[in-house]
């Protein structure tokens, strides 16, 4: 525990991590109260019933951050973002302009980043349309005019770009990643209300499930903790040089391949991509047309959360979206180039080509024992359920990583940013 909280205190020592750190809480406390801040013409007493009894719902009320059970102004979240980065990632890997501007450094990234935001905003406008129809489905919302829809959609679109923007501010000014840390804030704002919720289920059942539930929950979480912080240790060691009377290199060091190198966006890709077929499910069934509706009630039907293709859908699409971000974020061609440019290799294996096929073939091997052990904790809540005997867990196992992971990288950024200082003091 004190590996973690020493880095925090000493960060608040510091003048301009304290500031930064004031300005992320800032952020999220205007986050909380915009979640708060419902849409008119909804009857919210009516949707917080609906949700508590829906575990689809209550999903994807987690991943809005509690925004979709107040019917908010920003009740879709992050979604359309998340979906178009998604789409942008996949099309960089078809379209060739696109791949070489992604290898342009900052220009070409900060490029993307606005194709990414120019693409969320009709994104924006699908959801919020899908979101009115199942709300409507459900008799939370009644018929409304044109001109109430249009403006219902323009409120939930304009949400979703607020609260992008808020994202970005905190990874410009604040610490860590915005977007991560943002869906960390609504999952925590509502751990309160899912607590409660677990705990008056739990009374209901036998007390050797509550038990079994909090082992369980350690369990969880000491295993995310230890797959984050895993690591393959390859050894690189650097030939001797001499330059004039002196000589260079000599040494030896080790290239980190972390167990689990995506972190959590895997997960968050995954779910995002999983509820897609019940959100147009729900939009399809309220089309007159009964063959359409005989079809969008069969998707729903096959995608709910608690069925066996749900839940091999959503296993195997964690372990794609593993592979796929450890392909995006690390290239084992460019490190091999790196380590050959200052005369290290790694013994028994040449340098260039054959440093990077080593290089992937690890990767390749330690990234399945990563993206396995995420697809199970995706897949957990339906595990736990038919172990336990819990009808209701509000508790999943994506919340849990989440949450973990968020902070494990929050506190290791803030390590390095303390590390940089006491660099720059001592070079001073």
């Amino acid at each position: 525990m004190d590996k973690f909280l020493s880095p925090i205190i000493t960060a608040f020592k510091t003048r301009e991590l304290r500031k930064k750190i004031l300005f992320t809480a800032f952020i999220f406390l205007i986050f909380r109260i915009f979640a708060h801040v419902p849409i008119p013409g909804v009857n919210v007493v009516k949707l917080k019933a609906l949700f508590s009894q829906n575990e689809f719902l209550g999903l994807l009320d987690i991943f809005s951050g509690g925004t979709l059970v107040n019917f908010s102004v920003m009740a879709i979240g992050l979604n359309p973002y998340i979906n178009a980065s998604i789409i942008l990632q996949l099309l960089t890997m078809v379209f060739p302009k696109l791949e070489e501007l992604s290898k342009e450094g900052e220009f070409g990234r900060e490029k993307i980043n606005q194709y990414t935001r120019i693409l969320t905003v009709p994104l924006s406008v699908v959801q919020s349309v899908g979101m009115y129809a199942l709300l409507k489905s459900q008799g939370i919302i009644g018929a409304v005019p044109p001109l109430t829809l249009v403006s219902m959609m323009v409120t939930m679109t304009c949400g979703t770009i607020l609260l992008m923007w808020f994202g970005e501010l905190i990874s410009e000014y604040g610490v860590g990643n915005g977007i991560s840390l943002l869906i960390f804030a609504g999952i925590v704002g509502r751990l309160p209300v899912v607590l409660g919720q677990t705990v008056v289920v739990v009374q209901e059942e036998l007390m050797v499930n509550l038990l079994i539930f909090v082992v369980l929950g350690f369990l969880v979480i000491a295993g995310i903790v230890f797959i984050n912080e895993a690591v393959r240790q390859i050894p690189v060691s650097y030939a001797k040089r001499i330059r004039g009377n002196k000589m260079y290199g000599g040494s030896s060091s080790f290239l980190p391949l972390r167990l689990n190198q995506a972190g959590v966006i895997p997960i968050i890709f995954a779910v995002s991509i999983v509820l897609l077929p019940q959100l147009v499910g729900r939009f399809v069934e309220l089309i007159p047309n009964p063959i359409l509706a005989g079809i969008a009630k069969g998707i729903i039907a096959i995608f709910d959360t608690k069925s066996i293709v749900y839940n091999i859908v959503y296993f195997l699409l964690v372990i794609g979206f593993t592979y796929f971000y450890t392909a995006v974020t690390f290239n084992p061609q460019k490190i091999a180039s790196e380590i050959q440019k200052y005369g290290g290799f790694i013994p028994g294996i040449r340098p260039g080509s054959p440093t990077a096929s080593y290089l992937n073939y690890i990767l390749t091997r330690i990234t399945l024992v990563g993206a396995i052990f995420l697809g199970t904790i995706a897949i957990l809540p339906n595990l736990v359920q038919s172990i336990t005997g819990i009808t209701f867990l509000t508790i999943g196992g994506t919340g849990i990583l989440i949450v973990v992971s968020v902070v494990l990288e929050t506190v290791k950024t803030i390590e390095a940013q303390l590390l940089m200082r006491s660099y720059e003091g001592f070079l001073k």
